[in-house]
């Protein structure tokens, strides 16, 4: 039997109400970070995500001879990055440890595969079950040597950084991470590098490069990157509050009967954006307000009511725009009318878990109809849910789902392993607390942490408070 982990019970709300301002952005986190660190001039980066997959990049980049340092509150960080250029990184001492999260070794590999040692870098044990051979095969295009596990397979990865040579790249699967780990192998190769991507996937490392002063021309579905002839410019800038953090509170207010929440600062780059059109073509009662740009990003703050939602069919080019939201839709199809149907999205299958199969389970433990496909998933709305105790299965975005389902079901739903929020959103539970309201008397959020006090501060951030 598998540890129990820590739990949380969330109890059904009767009224969802107030301001939400999200974590900064985990995927700009990321890039800021590593572009700043080999960069030439100091750097600010506030609003840094304050996620435990950021803090592994940081860790790495720190081994590997990275001037960065931490001011801010735990919540809301500020990064000091003293970028020590082009070539001013250095072998670690020890093997590299990314924790839970592909971005960092993925773009890490990327970036090492292209610098003049040896790296060895690994993550948990669900990173090393992640595929890395759609890493490893198109670097080597570019002549790194750079091997895994199982065939090259998986992690760990073992890289002897060389200089690299420019090449032309097709990517077959959407995915940004894929594209800004070959990104960053190019600003240091021999001659030009043109990506091809079949579907457009998110920009922030092109929008971040641009900025910086590299030479990157993007048209439709192509990229073409110059090696530096000079180094990155180091940028500081706030960081958009991450909207795959806020697109929680934005289901959870659409799916809501009496609900109204605002969330601010929140990034709209439009490759990010999917979660806002798919809600609105479901019907949902969402406005766009107070847009503004931060570092060629966009910001605005949204507004979702309580709304009468339908099914909707998702698949095609909407996929990677909203891949990191599909188990929360999930749950918006749940009380939707009719049904919803989510294709062409197997790329779920290998994530921190396999999405596909433990949102369709976890569901159906709380009396949805789901029914699983190879590639996606068919909802069946309009069925009640019922508290139930479900798992994350270490992914923090089935908890954090099973949360704003649990919100709308009857009785109290039990979320084992509910630690594991702290990857993205370490302030989830307190965020849901400040929205969610009882009737007079009753507690806003009631949790607790297994074989805790109701208090332990380690892994209950939930707000006590009367209603």
């Amino acid at each position: 039997m598998a540890k129990q982990g820590k739990m949380k019970v969330i109890k059904h709300c009767h009224r969802l109400e107030g301001e939400v301002t999200p974590p900064g952005d985990k995927s700009i986190s990321h890039r800021a970070v590593i572009l700043n660190s080999i960069a030439s001039g100091e750097a600010e980066i506030v609003n840094f995500s304050p996620g435990g997959d950021c803090w592994s990049t940081v860790s790495c980049l720190r081994a590997l001879g990275a001037r960065i340092r931490r001011g801010g509150t735990p919540d809301f960080p500020t990064l000091f990055v003293s970028g020590v250029g082009q070539r001013g990184l250095s072998e670690a001492s020890n093997v590299l440890n990314a924790g839970n999260s592909a971005t960092t070794i993925r773009l890490l590999g990327g970036l090492l595969s292209s610098q003049p040692f040896l790296s060895i870098i690994t993550g948990d044990a669900s990173l090393r079950s992640r595929p890395m051979g759609r890493l490893i095969e198109p670097l080597r295009l570019m002549g790194a040597e750079i091997w895994g596990r199982e065939g090259d397979s998986f992690a760990p990865l073992i890289i002897k950084g060389r200089r690299l040579h420019g090449a032309e790249i097709s990517l077959s699967i959407p995915s940004a991470q894929i594209k800004s780990a070959i990104l960053l192998a190019a600003l240091f190769a021999r001659g030009k590098t043109v990506l091809q991507q079949l579907v457009p996937s998110r920009d922030h490392s092109e929008r971040l490069l641009k900025q910086m002063g590299a030479e990157l021309e993007s048209d439709g579905n192509s990229i073409s990157l110059n090696p530096l002839t000079s180094p990155l410019k180091a940028i500081s800038f706030i960081i958009p509050g991450d909207i795959s953090a806020a697109a929680y509170f934005l289901v959870a207010a659409a799916i809501h009967p009496d609900a109204r929440i605002v969330v601010k600062d929140c990034g709209v780059n439009p490759t990010r954006t999917g979660i806002i059109d798919a809600l609105v073509a479901m019907g949902a009662k969402l406005r766009i307000e107070n847009e503004r740009v931060t570092a060629d990003e966009p910001v605005a703050d949204i507004v979702v009511e309580s709304s009468k939602l339908r099914g909707i069919e998702i698949d095609g080019e909407m996929i990677p725009r909203l891949i990191d939201e599909i188990p929360l839709l999930a749950v918006a199809g749940c009380f939707a009318s009719g049904k919803t149907v989510i294709r062409g999205a197997a790329e779920l299958r290998v994530k921190e878990s396999d999405r596909i199969a433990t949102v369709s389970r976890e569901l159906t433990k709380m009396g949805a109809r789901v029914e699983e496909l190879p590639d996606g998933m068919v909802i069946y709305g309009g069925k009640a849910l019922s508290g139930a105790k479900v798992d994350s299965h270490l992914d923090h975005r089935l908890a954090m789902s099973l949360a704003i389902a649990g919100l709308m079901a009857r009785g109290e739903t039990i979320i084992n392993h509910a630690q594991v929020v702290n990857v993205s959103y370490p302030s989830f539970w307190s965020d849901v607390a400040s929205v969610a309201k009882q009737s007079r008397g009753e507690r806003q959020l009631d949790c607790f942490v297994a074989n805790a006090p109701r208090n332990d501060k380690e892994g209950c951030h939930c707000k006590h408070s009367e209603a």
